[in-house]
């Protein structure tokens, strides 16, 4: 039997930290457009020294599983994609995602990891549900989350506040059969 492959994809592969990746995490922290579409949190930049206090509790936890995003090409570190807050009773998770080099915003890098991650979630953590959220103005997130099979579930009406305007925070779900469904 020929097992799926959940590590490689067609344009990036899923790959465990290394140390000095919080030196890239870092200057990602410098492009505020990078930190106002992956966070609700005011954007600021961070040291690697930060970022890795930061990761570290998460890097350990038992309910979270974080790959870095890194390219076929060239193994250029591009990105990070996680499922966090696992609830194993109910096999569901949250999936987070961050293309943070903006040469690599729209070229594909995102939708390929999120296939890998789902193929990851349900194949071999055994799923049932994955969920995630995203600001309404981020159009490109919102594209591969549909474009993976994810489904609009509700809003956080108003919730985020930038440049004077009010903005949703959109929910999305995807459950295993939909997924299988979507794949074929």
């Amino acid at each position: 039997m020929q097992l799926e492959t959940i590590f490689t994809g067609r344009l990036v592969r899923l790959a465990a930290p290394r140390p000095d990746d919080h030196e890239t995490f870092a200057r990602w922290s410098e492009n505020d457009q990078y930190l106002r579409t992956m966070d609700n949190d005011p954007a600021r930049p961070i040291s690697a020294e930060a970022h890795a206090a930061w990761e570290a509790p998460f890097l350990q936890s038992p309910t979270s599983f974080i790959f870095r995003i890194r390219t076929l090409a060239d193994d250029a570190l591009i990105g990070v994609v996680a499922l966090g807050d696992v609830q194993w009773m109910h096999q569901c998770a949250m999936l987070g995602i961050a293309i943070g080099d903006p040469a690599c915003w729209g070229k594909g890098y995102g939708s390929d990891a999120i296939d890998l991650m789902l193929r990851y979630a349900f194949l071999e953590l055994n799923l049932y549900r994955v969920w995630l959220t995203t600001i309404a103005y981020n159009e490109r997130a919102r594209r591969a989350f549909e474009k993976a099979g994810f489904r609009p579930e509700g809003a956080w009406r108003e919730m985020i506040h930038r440049d004077g305007k009010r903005f949703d925070v959109l929910h999305y779900g995807l459950l295993r059969h939909e997924w299988e469904a979507h794949r074929t």
